[in-house]
């Protein structure tokens, strides 16, 4: 599936304090399922996002060492709480509390992922985005990509273990 690169617009994509917005992908992250929630803030269609990566409502803004973190985690078939910048097709921008697990089958085996997302309120935003973008400047001023992901991750890390939490724990405390 193609995907024509969109700008940030600097508009914000709403959705209400009360509404989830959910989806779920199989083991390597392809959309299976998007509630309707989803379907319009992300200003996508059903049939565009399935079978789509999760990654088409990618803000770039958002610190790729979040998300390595994000894969680490779940994949280790644990859960994982976090404040995500997404993107919209139109360009809007829209944050969010994630809570993403494994969906596990009968045998105990992991089969895809399965996340919830509520909006985040202002204090919490203004509290992670400082890091985030501290985050992805270092990302950003590396030599390259890897050297960028692992001093981020690096950094990410050490914050937390000065502060003695996990990512999770660390965002709830926001």
């Amino acid at each position: 599936m193609g995907r024509i690169a969109v700008a940030p617009s600097g508009r914000e994509s709403p959705f209400g304090e009360d509404e989830i917005i959910v989806s779920k992908t199989d083991l390597k992250g392809r959309i299976t399922y998007a509630n309707d929630v989803f379907l319009r803030v992300s200003a996508y269609s059903l049939n565009e996002v399935v079978g789509a990566p999760h990654s088409i409502i990618r803000h770039p803004e958002m610190p790729r060492c979040v998300f390595k973190l994000f894969w680490d985690t779940i994949a280790a078939g644990k859960e994982i709480f976090a404040y995500v910048l997404n993107m919209a097709s139109n360009g809007d921008h829209y944050w969010v509390f994630a809570h993403v697990t494994p969906t596990f089958d009968a045998s105990g085996n992991a089969v895809g992922y399965h996340s919830n997302r509520r909006k985040p309120d202002e204090a919490q935003i203004a509290a992670i985005a400082p890091l985030y973008r501290s985050l992805r400047e270092m990302e950003q001023g590396a030599r390259g990509r890897k050297d960028g992901m692992r001093e981020a991750s690096e950094r990410l890390n050490s914050i937390l273990a000065e502060k003695g939490v996990a990512y999770d724990r660390f965002v709830f405390s926001l």
